[in-house]
């Protein structure tokens, strides 16, 4: 697991991107006490994820295109993207946010 944030820095409930130590951009998306990690690159055009919205149901928005991907699979949800997101294992510990390996 790479550190990647303090739970304290990301939003209630919302977005936050950070960079691991090997240069790999990921958003971490936190709902209440459930936190996501995704890719920061949208698969449709490359637009950064965590400039887009969290939607209810562990979903997010690219703010782009509005390509819509599921938090939790990577999942193409709506269109236009056809790519599902590389979404990573992800674990809080003691208020630390952990980023893991590609769930795929």
């Amino acid at each position: 697991m790479r550190y990647a944030a303090r739970l304290e820095e990301l939003p209630e409930r919302g977005l936050h991107a950070v960079t691991l130590e090997d240069g790999e951009r990921i958003c971490l998306a936190r709902d209440g006490d459930t936190v996501y990690a995704m890719s920061d690159v949208c698969t449709h055009q490359e637009f950064a994820m965590s400039e887009g919205v969290l939607l209810p149901g562990g979903r997010i928005e690219c703010a782009w295109h509005g390509a819509v991907f599921d938090c939790r699979t990577g999942a193409v949800c709506r269109f236009p993207a056809t790519e599902p997101l590389p979404v990573y294992h992800v674990a809080v510990d003691d208020g630390v946010v952990w980023v893991g390996e590609r769930r795929r």
